[in-house]
């Protein structure tokens, strides 16, 4: 359920990797899952601006080399690209690649996650919202075969995956819990007619579903979420729905005796009615089902890791300005708290609450984890 504040919330084939790219956060849109076959990397700056080493300044900012810059208060990188390079990725090419393997020559491979952001005032026509790149799986029991191409982008081991998304502003109004959660589901783990996400499941989380199943007969039905008489079927709406039973096992944050049943539409076809769907009939899947189709998770929730690194890293043609800077600081450090965000985010969720306070994110490049 949506929280509130009294003070106004496949596989993974042989050589290419599987995108999942959201077109919106809003409550219903078409999605799109793509090929990322190998990129050229001939898009990007010049690595031979020659950095030097311990190059802070005054201010408390890190130039690890000219225009690939650690802002004062650590919390992402400011990388200035090509034009070139910037406007591929507002194509939906950019070169992940190109990023990952020069911002590794400077930063150690302690992070889980690698959050790419544009700085683009508006959303660009035609490009999707987020999108989650996959680049390795180690858990099994989610309906996703085990991979590793961690060494494609420079990882040495570590990274998980990397999200893209064409606006600083998204870390707050979303879809950022979103793409976060398409790195554990959904792969396969329930059956869907929308790729990637829950489709008519009552999963009601960050990857679409409802909380709740209403039956109006002839084989009509109407899915609520939190009360509303509306459901998406790929997403909930930004950040401000929290995390679903089924996300949260996924992620290794709940044991196996606390999932839930969850009920799915068969051939479902919406109508012109807000969460109104018809459908052949509602299969029912227990914990026990899910299961022994795909096998215990491995590891566990007792082993599970509750605790994640997220890089963020900041593209654009020329240095962000400070308006930007302060502002993406903010939401940042909103984002990753262990604790409620301030007031202005009203009802919006950052990840600990999402996960209920069993997981959180940290965003922040500390000493240790700078190569000297």
């Amino acid at each position: 359920m949506m929280k509130s504040r009294t003070t106004f919330t496949y596989l993974f084939l042989l050589v290419t990797i599987l995108n999942v790219s959201c077109s919106s956060d809003a409550i219903e849109g078409t999605d799109i899952i793509e090929e990322d076959g190998l990129m050229d990397d001939t898009n990007g700056i010049d690595g031979e601006n020659g950095g030097e080493e311990d190059n802070g300044q005054d201010d408390g900012t890190i130039a690890f080399e000219a225009g690939l810059v650690l802002d004062e208060d650590r919390r992402f990188v400011n990388y200035v690209v090509t034009e070139t390079a910037y406007n591929a990725f507002l194509q939906g090419e950019g070169d992940l690649r190109m990023v990952t393997n020069k911002i590794y020559e400077y930063v150690k491979d302690d992070y889980d996650f690698i959050f790419m952001l544009n700085v683009e005032e508006e959303q660009p026509e035609g490009l999707y919202f987020g999108r989650h790149t996959p680049v390795q799986n180690h858990v099994s029991g989610t309906g996703s075969n085990l991979y590793d191409n961690t060494g494609t982008y420079g990882s040495e081991g570590r990274l998980k995956g990397i999200i893209h998304m064409p606006r600083t502003v998204y870390v707050k109004s979303g879809p950022f819990l979103h793409e976060i959660a398409h790195y554990w589901a959904n792969h396969n783990f329930l059956e869907t007619t929308v790729g990637g996400h829950w489709g008519y499941a009552s999963v009601g989380g960050q990857l679409g579903g409802f909380d709740e199943l209403v039956d109006l007969g002839n084989n009509m039905y109407r899915g609520r979420l939190n009360g509303n008489n509306n459901f998406g079927t790929f997403a909930n709406g930004g950040n401000s729905v929290p995390y679903g039973n089924a996300e949260l096992y996924l992620m290794g944050l709940i044991p196996a005796d606390e999932l839930q049943s969850i009920s799915f539409a068969r051939n479902a076809e919406r109508t012109g009615n807000s969460g109104e769907f018809s459908a052949d009939e509602i299969v029912t899947y227990t914990p026990q089902d899910l299961i022994e189709q795909h096998g215990e998770r491995v590891p566990s929730y007792a082993n599970a890791q509750k605790t994640f690194n997220g890089l963020a890293i900041v593209l654009s043609v020329s240095a962000i300005s400070q308006e930007i800077a302060d502002r993406l600081n903010e939401d940042l450090e909103n984002f990753s708290r262990a604790a409620n965000p301030d007031d202005s985010w009203s009802s919006i969720n950052n990840f600990w609450e999402a996960t209920q306070g069993k997981g959180t994110m940290n965003i922040q490049v500390l000493d240790e984890n700078v190569r000297l």
